[in-house]
């Protein structure tokens, strides 16, 4: 191995690799070339297990470099970060990605339109309403059938989606707290969630991964008895949101691990292109959802979540308090929840025709399934068609986006005409984040790097898809 100035890097033990310089040959070439002044810096030490005790007494002068991941704990799933220490003090820091790939955006252009709900709901699995409504809403654009789609249905999505914030949040606040040392708020943000992932399971069949959410609506209406079980749900929640409040808030450990740590101006957040709850803690206020309103959500009464100390900790208000704008609007639409269909009228759109939520999960009704089968040989066609061939979408270009829990979920989405995408490029959030981390991590002691990176709440799913 040899450094920046091509001189042989000294420290790896003898015979490992075939390199013969042991750790004795370089401390005296080392004390030859300082003798000569010509002593290059830095040296690059690479040091096995047994090799640390044998370091030249000049290394505490230089930089080391170390590996951070990839693992879950520390670091969100499996990011690797390669960080470039002096001492304690993170110099700099190289993310490395891609051990989660899935090929997922490439996989969608192999597959029918209406099959892409499926491939996306698993990228940021955190956030699959929002993957599902992010690629619908385009689709929809694309066919020009965006002020087809029912009022219902929009109301659905946003019921939906909010809750869907909620949960994400909750799973952010539990291993950020984990990752401190907070097992109290690990155990009490997982056992919320479980609050909203029951309500998914009730509406979908599924706690997640629903491809629920489809071109021109949603697979089925909600079940009897929704309306009630959320009302319970959304009381319950917002007196949790208190609770952690109290707990975390005024916490003088938890203040102290995220005041003041790993901060990210509004300069720069605008410079990288951050969004969501990191942005609006630097002090600005936007939020698709105002900006750039979608599914009728701009009809409800809320306000966009700011602080000013573009810090961890600002970070952590931002979203303790977006969870209650986000009950207060799924309260709003629950109570003013319009009536009619679920899906566009168009037949040759509205795939699956006719779905119920029965025992073993979502499948079409028997009272569908037998009128194709017995009844009707043309509805048969029809539905066997949809299923296997889908619909063609007219040639063209869209960019859809959504506020997402992470910030602005984007889906720019090419059609040339036939019934696949001809490409589908996800803009999500934990990526571009990812790409601030050098920034973030700047000057931070090694500890800190942790309530970094939880304060970005990367999902690596989303990262490398």
């Amino acid at each position: 191995m040899s450094d920046a100035t091509g001189a042989v890097a000294p420290g790896r033990p003898a015979g490992d690799d075939g390199d013969d310089v042991t750790v004795e040959t370089a401390k005296r070439e080392r004390a030859i070339a300082a003798a000569a002044g010509t002593l290059a810096a830095p040296h690059t030490y690479t040091v096995a297990s047994r090799g640390w005790e044998d370091l030249p007494d000049a290394v505490e002068d230089d930089l080391m470099v170390i590996n951070m991941g990839p693992q879950h704990p520390s670091t969100h799933g499996v990011l690797r970060m390669v960080l470039t220490l002096d001492g304690e003090t993170v110099v700099d820091n190289k993310p490395v990605i891609g051990y989660l790939h899935t090929g997922i955006e490439k996989n969608l252009e192999f597959r029918p339109w209406v099959h892409g709900v499926t491939f996306v709901t698993r990228m940021d699995y955190l956030s699959p309403l929002f993957n599902e409504l992010g690629y619908c809403l385009a689709v929809e654009k694309l066919l020009g059938i965006t002020d087809d789609v029912p009022e219902r249905a929009s109301a659905i999505r946003v019921i939906l989606t909010e809750l869907n914030r909620v949960s994400s949040h909750l799973v952010w606040l539990a291993t950020g707290g984990m990752e401190l040392g907070s097992t109290t708020a690990m155990i009490y943000g997982f056992r919320e969630r479980e609050t909203v992932l029951d309500m998914f399971e009730f509406v979908t069949g599924l706690r997640m991964n629903h491809a629920f959410i489809r071109p021109g609506g949603i697979a089925q209406d909600l079940p009897e008895g929704f309306a009630g079980r959320v009302t319970t749900a959304i009381a319950e929640l917002n007196d949790r949101i208190d609770e952690f409040e109290d707990l975390l808030t005024g916490n003088p450990v938890w203040v102290e691990r995220n005041k003041g740590v790993a901060i990210l101006t509004a300069e720069q957040c605008l410079d990288l292109g951050v969004t969501g709850p990191v942005l609006r803690s630097t002090g600005i206020a936007h939020d698709l959802r105002k900006a750039a309103p979608y599914c009728g959500i701009d009809q409800y009464d809320f306000d966009v979540v700011v602080t000013d100390t573009a810090d961890a900790f600002g970070r952590y208000l931002v979203r303790i308090n977006e969870m209650r704008q986000s009950l207060r609007i799924v309260s709003q639409a629950v109570a003013r929840l319009p009536g009619g269909p679920v899906m566009v009228a168009d037949k040759k759109v509205a795939w699956p025709a006719q779905l119920a939520l029965g025992p073993d999960g979502i499948g079409n009704s028997p009272e569908y399934i037998s009128k194709i089968m017995g009844q009707s040989m043309e509805a048969l066609i029809h539905h066997f068609k949809l299923v296997t061939q889908g619909f063609a979408v007219p040639e063209g270009q869209v960019y859809c986006a959504v506020e997402s829990p992470r910030g602005e979920l984007g889906y720019h989405v090419t059609s040339n005409g036939t019934n696949k995408p001809y490409r589908v490029k996800v803009r999500d959030p934990s990526f571009i984040h990812i790409g601030a981390l050098a920034d973030l991590t700047a000057g931070l002691l090694l500890p800190d790097v942790i309530a970094g990176v939880a304060s970005l709440d990367p999902v690596m799913g989303g990262v490398d898809r």
